[in-house]
């Protein structure tokens, strides 16, 4: 066999459509009410909402806006929790745990509604999310998941047998799956630069490409230094996720920033399509680091990502990995050449839950875990409005205790090839067992 043709351009796909483009530099503010560090979905979303209110709030972010992860993901509005429910229940109890999955429900809904209102044009598609199962017993544990959504959060939510899986996916690597109707797929890139457009309009200040140096406490609020300068603000807000630098040496410690990478294919035949994704529905599999697919938004291609373990540089192995897992789930894919392929960091913790938190006086929105299509809006604006005093507007259950430190951890994850191999093991024993 010959080896695979990738030729594809590095950079996201999404920014064909959706270019990124430099903000004007401007003059720094002497006094801010609120300083924000990022300006991706989490910092646009909370400086919304707070120049709304009159507030003077600026933006700062490293790069240009939406450089990072608001314009490298996958696009899924999954708003997934990677603990079970099972798990939450038992780190913090019954009530906090079906909390945190009503909130996945409000957040989702939160989310298509602010994109109908502000009228964001983003190619938001309701087609729901299909998983993948390895096995019966994981067909058996997502069916009684699926039941408990209907019944106790009223997410349209069912099991899919093996026998009907064809209607949803055209592939027999799975045993059976389940769909939520509740999920849906947009173009990132489109959307951030929507919400940037929208957040601009009501009078938030973006400064690209001007990196937050330090952050310090003085007797009317903080001195924020920043590569253009340095400004005054009453209060502090920062949104970095994956991209965390030394600026704020206490998240960094709290916060790994994990490589995920997606490829894009070239342009399929229509009915190449209808064979594979029938539903043009979301996919994902229920596996530790399993992949997650899609098709394009104007239904002409497949997109798949997955973790990738690469540290440095642009390796071309984790792109050739991620090939090869598209050809297994689609065997007449072989050969199909790539026209994109590119990665970004998301942020992980050792809970792995999104949160608010504040300490020494600064408000962190933080922690997405590979979700943040949906947590950095929804928590975003819930940050602004715990920084603005609006004590039931900013009532979440994302709002509580700083993520823990991670010893021997200083911004230099030396240790995800290997974690990400061990996971990559324990789903090869998942799926040995469930093929016995």
């Amino acid at each position: 066999m010959h080896a695979p043709r990738v030729d594809e351009k590095a950079t996201p796909y999404w920014w064909e459509a959706a270019p990124l483009k430099p903000l004007r530099q401007q003059a720094l503010p002497k006094k801010l009410d609120v300083l924000i560090v990022g300006a991706g979905y989490a910092g646009l979303s909370a400086g919304l909402a707070l120049a709304r209110e009159g507030r003077s709030v600026a933006a700062f972010d490293a790069m240009d806006p939406g450089e990072g992860a608001s314009t490298r993901n996958g696009g899924i509005t999954s708003g997934t929790i990677r603990p079970d429910y099972a798990t939450l229940t038992r780190r913090f109890g019954e009530d906090k745990a079906l909390a945190i999955e009503a909130e996945g429900k409000t957040a989702r809904e939160f989310l298509y509604d602010f994109i109908k209102t502000e009228g964001l044009a983003c190619d938001f598609q309701p087609v729901g999310q299909f998983k993948g199962a390895f096995g019966y017993e994981q067909y058996e544990a997502m069916a009684r998941t699926s039941e408990r959504l209907a019944k106790k959060l009223r997410v349209e939510a069912y099991a899919v047998p093996y026998a009907e899986q064809r209607k949803y996916i055209g592939t027999e690597v799975y045993r059976g799956g389940s769909v939520r109707m509740d999920i849906g797929g947009l173009h990132p890139a489109k959307f951030h630069a929507e919400l940037l457009r929208v957040a601009l309009a009501s009078g938030l200040t973006v400064h690209g490409r001007t990196a937050v140096v330090s952050i310090e406490r003085d007797s009317s609020g903080f001195r924020v230094v920043t590569a253009a300068g340095s400004v005054q603000a009453r209060q502090v807000l920062v949104c970095t996720n994956g991209y965390t630098d030394s600026a704020v040496p206490f998240l960094r410690r709290r916060l790994v920033p994990v490589r995920s990478r997606i490829i894009a294919t070239e342009e399929l035949a229509p009915e190449v399509m209808a064979r594979l994704m029938p539903k043009r529905m979301m996919i994902t599999e229920n596996r530790e680091v399993g992949f997650y697919y899609r098709p394009s938004p104007d239904g002409k291609r497949i997109l798949l990502g997955g973790r990738d373990s690469s540290r440095v540089g642009n390796p071309v192995a984790p792109k050739l990995l991620l090939l090869k897992g598209l050809v297994n789930l689609f065997p007449e894919l072989e050969g199909v050449r790539l026209s994109h392929s590119w990665f970004g960091n998301v942020a992980m913790n050792r809970d792995m839950i999104p949160r608010i938190f504040e300490k020494d006086g600064i408000v962190f929105a933080t922690g997405f875990c590979g979700s943040g299509v949906v947590w950095a809006p929804w928590i975003g604006m819930h940050a602004a409005h715990k920084l603005m005093g609006h004590e039931e507007r900013a009532r979440t259950a994302f709002d509580f205790r700083p993520p823990a430190f991670i010893p021997f951890y200083r911004g230099n994850p030396w240790f995800m090839p290997a974690f990400i191999q061990g996971y990559r093991m324990r789903d090869r024993i998942a799926l040995w067992r469930a093929s016995r």
